[in-house]
């Protein structure tokens, strides 16, 4: 299981956001089926002292065809979406995409409506940062 080119920055900006990676990868099985979120991460909310669970599968986009890498990363994020909520429901999914794709191809209408529509949620990270963008 090879992981995404950006996948040790995004994990090192949760760290820094004060998030506690708890997953790498983060496995599911339902049946028969074995599938592999990138991270699982915790975070204390210090106010309701309880925690707030998070996995984020990371797409880089920097294959030829933007599309297709969409319509794998929409295809993956349902499937782990459903098995979350059989697995842990209270664990939200998130989608971390690079600073770059969501200011070009992420803005495109269309792209923008499958989102929306599918209520995905976005991590956007700058590649020559540590800050991350949560888009819910």
């Amino acid at each position: 299981m090879a992981k995404d080119i950006y996948h040790d920055s995004v994990k090192e900006a949760l760290k820094l956001e004060g998030w506690t990676i708890t997953h790498d990868p983060y496995p599911i099985k339902i049946g028969n089926v074995r599938m592999f979120i990138d991270l699982g991460a915790e975070q204390v909310i210090a106010a309701e002292k309880e925690n707030q669970k998070i996995a984020i599968e990371i797409k880089s986009f920097v294959d030829d065809s933007a599309i297709s890498a969409f319509h794998e990363a929409v295809g993956q994020y349902d499937n782990y979406q459903i098995a979350l909520e059989d697995e842990e429901p209270e664990r939200i999914l998130y989608l971390a995409i690079p600073l770059s794709v969501y200011n070009s191809f992420f803005q495109e209408p269309f792209i923008q409506k499958v989102i929306l529509k599918k209520h995905i949620k976005l991590i956007i990270f700058d590649i020559n940062s540590t800050r991350l963008k949560w888009k819910n």
